[in-house]
């Protein structure tokens, strides 16, 4: 049986962050910014140099240095940018380090930018066993690995391409938890405005909720990645053209094939919430049969969706691709689950505060926000 939480179990909001910055326990060169901090995250910046690697690697018994001696390529330096090249592997130093005080444990997502842009990320420490996950006193500089799965991407020294949350205790919903929040208020609403009876929504009997793809709807449902493209810059925000990256999916019968290895941005059918004192994560949904890869980055701060106007909620944006053989997506269809979790307080700044700098609060089917808006015009790719 689950112990019953504490009530200082959760995950950490960012006066608490702030909190372990000023005790030491994260440091950086140059001291972390204001801006990194969000209702419940800390974003996470790029290093001085990159290192072309041979192949990605678990340093469990060494130090990552030592294992550089053997798989590095070559080095280049990122203070003045450098181009991540698609289908290659790089290691880069990260500005930060951490010193994880007992009881406090932390893991990595991908910023919801990096998954839009198929970037393959995940976060490595000297002597780790394991990719995003930090024990308490996990202790050193933080390491990302990337690889560039669609586009060539231009990186900064600080550049912010990951988040880190930080863990006291248990945080995780579980069944009977997630069904009690959903009857204090709502958690998912359809495109009219309406909350979504609990009766018809899925739990998944563990602390979770299924949520479905939208294939339906005026325009595009989706986009495709380009397999031949120019190079995206990281720190140029609203500056490309989208249509020399992707080309506008449309499912004139509400269901379509989805291309092996081809690169997919969806949208949920429905309107998510996040409430103030929660958090939310989401994971793919195992359809057990192991051809389908779904979302890169899966982590809600609090607030996401929550006061949105006239329309309660946001759409969760799902990053997509097929493995190894075709695979028929249908409106509807249950394509991924979100996990809600207690944060410690409700922070004073929410997801979608102006002071939260959030790109995506108001979003529908959107790429990232490195991209202008899709020109509109006749359909491109229908399947």
């Amino acid at each position: 049986m689950r112990a019953r939480p504490r009530d200082s179990d959760g995950i950490l909001v960012h006066r608490e962050i702030r909190a372990l910055i000023e005790a030491g326990s994260i440091r950086a060169i140059p001291s972390v910014r204001g801006d990194q901090l969000q209702p419940a995250s800390l974003d996470l910046r790029l290093g001085e140099h990159a290192v072309r690697v041979r192949t990605g690697f678990l340093p469990e018994n060494a130090e990552i240095e030592r294992k550089l001696e053997d798989l590095a390529l070559y080095r280049f330096d990122l203070r003045s940018g450098g181009v991540l090249e698609k289908g290659q592997i790089y290691l880069i130093p990260l500005a930060e380090e951490i010193s994880l005080p007992e009881g406090v444990r932390a893991r990595v997502n991908p910023k919801s930018s990096t998954g839009r842009l198929d970037l393959f990320t995940r976060i490595v420490l000297d002597r780790a066993s394991r990719f995003d996950d930090l024990a308490p006193g996990a202790s050193g500089r933080l390491w990302v690995e990337v690889a560039p799965r669609s586009f060539p991407v231009r990186v900064r020294t600080g550049t912010c391409l990951n988040q880190i949350r930080f863990f006291r205790g248990e945080c995780a919903l579980d069944d009977a938890e997630v069904r009690a929040l959903y009857g204090r208020a709502p958690l998912l609403y359809d495109d009219r405005g309406r909350p979504l009876p609990a009766e018809s929504v899925r739990f998944d009997g563990e602390g979770g909720i299924f949520l479905r793809i939208r294939l339906r709807g005026e325009g595009p449902v989706g986009f495709r990645a380009k397999p031949f493209s120019g190079i995206v810059d990281l720190d140029a925000v609203g500056a490309h053209d989208p249509a020399d990256f992707w080309e506008p999916v449309f499912a004139p019968r509400a269901s379509l094939i989805v291309e092996p290895e081809a690169f997919y941005i969806f949208a949920s059918r429905e309107r998510v919430v996040v409430p103030p004192d929660h958090a939310a994560e989401m994971l793919p949904y195992d359809v057990g049969i192991g051809e389908l890869r779904t979302n890169y980055a899966g982590f809600f701060d609090n607030g996401f969706g929550w006061n949105r106007g006239s329309n309660p909620g946001t759409r969760a944006i799902l990053e997509v691709r097929a493995h190894d053989v075709p695979f028929l997506v249908e409106d509807g269809q249950v394509f991924f689950r979100l996990n809600y979790f207690r944060t410690t307080e409700t922070p004073s700044v929410l997801y979608g505060d102006a002071e939260a700098g959030s790109s995506y609060a108001d979003q529908d089917l959107a790429l990232s926000k490195h991209f202008r808006p899709f020109p509109s015009g006749p359909a491109s790719a229908t399947l």
